[in-house]
């Protein structure tokens, strides 16, 4: 059975994210995510976390200007030693906050870069990720995002996630299966997840169009949920969109699908 969790990064924003903690609490949920937590000090981290009786499940590699526009880090062949930084610390965070899953963003290929050259970075980086995270008891996931929000994202559909998955060859490397993405890119969710539950190590949801709340749009989430509760897949369930209103009032789903979490 897996385990319910609530992003902070998407959910929330009404407020600061040191204040995010609270109102996780509030609404039931026991684990959370944070894309990027190195805005705030581990030790803020930490008494959040201890104060509101919160696990934290995912945390993303630093992705360098990714987020801002350019092309990230872990698929340039020219950024390698500020890759190395980054997971550096991604894990100081992941051991002191008891991360147990750690993201890493692919990037986006540069325009002046052959696909194959990048993806060769991306598979040698990968490597390192998951050699090194191993020895840490981490678990290292990467994602497909989609090219429609992201143009020239890396990795954006299963069968490129499941190729990197046979070049890197480590059985600690899983994939983070988010739904949103995946609807974006015309995958058939369920039929991708029974497919690939096996390596699938966290997974996402939101709903599209729009990215937001389950319900709003057109992924059929009960069949999914349902499959999800009875399916072999142990790891974290978390809700990852924008809110179609307030935070607080965009839970409906929450007492709908998972009213005995």
């Amino acid at each position: 059975m897996y385990r319910l969790a609530v992003n902070l990064s998407m959910i929330f924003t009404e407020v600061p994210l040191i204040e995010r903690f609270a109102l996780a609490k509030k609404y039931g949920f026991n684990a959370v995510e944070i894309q990027f937590p190195y805005e705030l000090k581990v030790q803020e981290l930490r008494k959040e976390l201890e104060k509101n009786q919160l696990h934290l499940c995912l945390i993303n590699v630093p992705a360098g200007d990714l987020m801002q526009g350019g092309n990230g880090l872990a698929c340039h062949p020219d950024k390698r030693e500020e890759f190395q930084h980054a997971l550096e610390q991604a894990i100081h965070y992941a051991n002191q906050l008891h991360v147990p899953s750690v993201n890493i963003l692919a990037g986006k290929q540069p325009s002046h870069l052959d696909y194959a050259i990048c993806l060769d970075t991306l598979i040698d980086n990968l490597k390192l990720a998951s050699a090194l995270f191993d020895k840490y008891n981490l678990q290292p996931v990467f994602e497909m995002i989609n090219g429609i929000d992201m143009p020239h994202f890396l990795i954006q559909n299963i069968a490129q996630a499941q190729h990197i998955l046979a070049a890197v060859q480590h059985p600690a490397l899983k994939i983070q299966f988010d739904c949103y993405h995946m609807q974006m890119m015309g995958e058939n969710i369920l039929t991708a997840l029974q497919g690939n539950i096996d390596n699938i190590g966290h997974i996402q949801f939101a709903d599209c169009l729009g990215r937001h709340e389950p319900d709003t749009g057109s992924i059929p989430f009960h069949d999914i949920f349902t499959w999800l509760k009875q399916s072999t897949y142990k790891g974290f369930l978390a809700a990852e969109y924008k809110p179609s209103q307030h935070s607080e009032q965009s839970f409906m789903w929450k007492n709908k699908y998972f009213s005995s979490f």
